[in-house]
């Protein structure tokens, strides 16, 4: 498994020119997930977010929907059977990843043909893995998914090196109660329970242990090792923020920041989007204004990457 600490910086053998300090050359994302034509979440926010920092971002859509699914209406097409054709084809022509980076997955055969994926592009690349279990929040699982999904997805979560649920599926992952109001041990206790499913890194998302704050705890595996990043929170509930937490986590983490800044990045990006949001008067549940604010992500990223890294975990 790769340390998300340590990621490699090296330039790609192919990349002949020069590049900016601070950016690795070369690098290639895949993510797994669903698209909407219209509405903002999942690949319609992975694609641009994680391309802005720097990462050539290959695309498997796992589904395609006319819009997403808080407008009356919406068409669905399922494309599981095209996942194995489109990846067997890119091995044949010799791609591939440094990271895999999985989203919303609405079966359980969708779960086994990621894990294939992921099977088949490691190698001498070994890609850091990513899951995003998107599978339920405020306390209840998402339409059309059961408690023997959930079951399923912790198993498909040992596949990867880090994992990042939020409260809800969190409880619904290791079988721990879902509390609405709860102290810093009952979030370390989740964060244990998740890192015993297999990942290096278990990210919890939405943490909030003080009033108007929230962001995001982490634990590693091996280290015991805890991270923390909190901010100021603003009111009101935000389509896609979740999706875009996690793309910016992915893209920071496979341009070469540690963990901790790559949350920090995060959470920071994401308050500053709901905030521009909040202030534009667009309806929460179309999605989030991150097309504003991705010129302040890729400032705030670029003063990450040039400021000193610190040394990694043992």
């Amino acid at each position: 498994m790769h340390h998300p600490d340590q990621l490699d910086l090296r330039n790609e053998t192919e990349d002949k020119g020069q590049t900016k300090p601070g950016i690795p050359s070369g690098k290639r994302l895949l993510t797994i997930q669903d698209i909407s034509c219209i509405g903002k979440c999942s690949l319609t926010i992975a694609l641009p977010v994680i391309s802005s920092l720097g990462i050539e971002t290959a695309v498997l859509p796992t589904a395609l929907l006319s819009t997403h699914t808080l407008f009356d209406g919406f068409t669905f097409l399922d494309l599981t059977d095209q996942m194995v054709p489109v990846t067997d084809h890119w091995k044949r022509l010799g791609f591939s990843f440094d990271t895999i980076y999985s989203g919303y997955l609405g079966s359980v055969r969708q779960m086994e043909i990621v894990q294939d994926i992921i099977r088949k592009f490691q190698g001498t690349q070994n890609p850091l893995v990513i899951i995003d279990p998107v599978m339920a929040d405020y306390g209840k699982l998402y339409t059309g998914f059961d408690e023997s999904f959930a079951k399923q997805y912790a198993v498909f979560c040992g596949c990867a090196d880090i994992i990042l649920p939020n409260l809800t599926e969190a409880h619904y992952l290791t079988g721990l109660p879902y509390l609405e109001r709860y102290e810093e041990d009952y979030i370390l206790d989740l964060l244990k329970a998740l890192c015993a499913l297999g990942p290096e890194w278990a990210v919890l998302t939405g943490v909030s242990l003080k009033d108007g704050q929230t962001g995001a705890m982490a634990r590693n595996s091996r280290t015991g090792e805890v991270v923390s990043c909190f901010t100021d929170r603003i009111p009101g509930n935000y389509h896609g923020t979740g999706d875009l937490f996690t793309s910016v986590v992915a893209g920071a983490l496979t341009r070469g920041l540690p963990l901790k800044k790559a949350l920090r990045l995060a959470v920071d990006y994401v308050r500053e989007t709901i905030r521009v949001t909040q202030a534009s008067g667009r309806p929460d549940s179309y999605g989030v204004e991150f097309e504003a604010t991705l010129p302040a992500l890729i400032r705030q990223a670029d003063q990450l990457s040039a400021s000193p890294q610190p040394s990694p975990s043992p």
